[in-house]
């Protein structure tokens, strides 16, 4: 029998750690060729670590939530033959494998038999314990005291606020007191998210803009597109005209379809349109690519959105998927509200986020008329993007999406 070190492959180019996110084998077990180990993540791309032997696990190295250096020893096997380590290095002691820290129950202090809940003197307490009751406006001297002499402890004084939230609970559940605290710790997708997010609020200087548009014109298009729609075409949202509307007009804003390298000082300004759609999975918020947006008519747009979120939301979005993206919109579809301020997806320049349609009424000309209208929010990193040219590329934009068919004009 040998000894065999799987090690973390290099599983993306530029990539130097992976964040373990869950084990599939314990110390003990024994597995077949190809049967997978443990989760990795990296740039929100999930892959799926498989044994290349068959052997038995002695050890395996990574809790869940911990970052590991690509070459670092992931699982310690057993195997026939010669495995690839010298037969004389040991075996180094397993990590824990739990996907998360077990709740610890605490048995509650049993209480002393209830007293008469009368008023009497002032009860023997702690400062501290007296200040707590004070807060929560309890009297201490309907709370029994345990210690020495009949001194009221913490215990004591939780054991009395959960009594009487029982008792509150049974009687009216909407004023129950609620002092319990879940702890989460935050692995995982979530932690990518909040990383990404934080490195770019840190590193760019974002400016807003928002602009209403009346898209009237261009949801009748759409409904009427969609009613008569031939078979095989996607049904169309409102998302693929807002990128169809990019396309046209990135051209003539070369630096907002870019990617600002800032460690470099490099800008680089792309002929190509990649847009990123910010899509909400059940993992969190993931950001798929529609890949030459450029080279696609309407439905063809249409068909690879519903197919790249999908793909996100399922779980199967492979890396190149999920990267590249030139410029992203964000939408949160009916929920969008008034307005909002979305965060730029680093190292791009900008992001559109597109508000909820609603019907208001318009003043145009003389007449009060009811028109559908939305507010479009924007970002730009100030430091590449003037106020002046955003300013100028949002009324672009907002004059391609009020008169749709410049959509589809040369």
């Amino acid at each position: 029998m040998g000894l065999y070190h799987f090690r973390l492959p290099d599983v993306g180019e530029g990539v130097a750690e992976a964040e373990i996110v869950g084990w599939h084998v314990r110390p003990g077990d024994v597995v077949r060729e190809d049967q997978s180990l443990v989760d990795v993540m990296t740039d929100k791309a999930t892959v799926d670590m498989t044994a290349p032997v068959a052997g038995r696990i002695l050890a395996i190295h990574g809790d869940i939530g911990e970052m590991r250096a690509v070459g670092s020893v992931l699982v310690e096997m057993e195997v026939a033959g010669a495995g690839n380590v010298p037969a004389d290095v040991a075996v180094t002691k397993s990590l824990p494998v739990e996907a998360a820290p077990a709740p610890v129950e605490v048995e509650p202090n049993p209480a002393a038999a209830p007293a008469p809940e009368t008023v009497g003197d002032a009860p023997l307490a702690a400062p501290a314990t007296r200040r707590r009751a004070h807060d929560l406006g309890i009297a201490l001297q309907l709370v029994p005291g345990t210690g020495p002499g009949g001194r009221i402890t913490p215990d004591d004084l939780d054991a009395y606020i959960a009594s009487s939230a029982a008792a509150s609970a049974a009687g009216n559940a909407r004023y129950a007191i609620r002092e319990t605290v879940n702890d989460t710790r935050i692995i995982g997708m979530r932690r990518q998210i909040a990383d990404k997010v934080q490195e770019a609020k840190r590193r760019i200087p974002h400016i807003a803009y928002v602009e209403e548009c009346d898209l009237t014109e261009l949801e009748a298009l759409r409904v009427d597109l969609n009613a008569h729609r031939k078979d095989g075409q996607p049904r169309l949202t409102l998302l693929p005209f807002f990128i169809r509307a990019l396309v046209k007009i990135l051209p003539d804003f070369p630096r907002i379809n870019a990617r600002f390298d800032d460690d470099a000082g490099v800008l680089h300004e792309y002929a190509g349109v990649h847009v990123g759609i910010a899509t909400q999975t059940p993992a969190g918020l993931m950001v798929p690519v529609i890949r030459h947006a450029e080279a696609r008519d309407i439905h063809d747009i249409a068909a690879e959105l519903a197919r790249i979120s999908s793909a996100a939301r399922e779980g199967r979005a492979t890396r190149e998927e999920l990267s590249g993206s030139t410029i992203t919109i964000t939408s949160l579809g009916p929920l969008g509200g008034i307005a909002t301020t979305p965060i730029i997806n680093h190292p791009e320049v900008a992001i559109i986020g597109p508000n909820k349609l609603v019907e208001r009424p318009v003043v145009q000309g003389s007449f009060v008329t009811v028109r559908k209208m939305m507010n479009l929010s924007s970002s730009f990193d100030h430091r590449i993007v003037d106020g002046y040219d955003a300013a100028l590329f949002v009324q672009a934009y907002r004059r391609l999406l009020e008169h749709p068919a410049l959509l589809f004009m040369d």
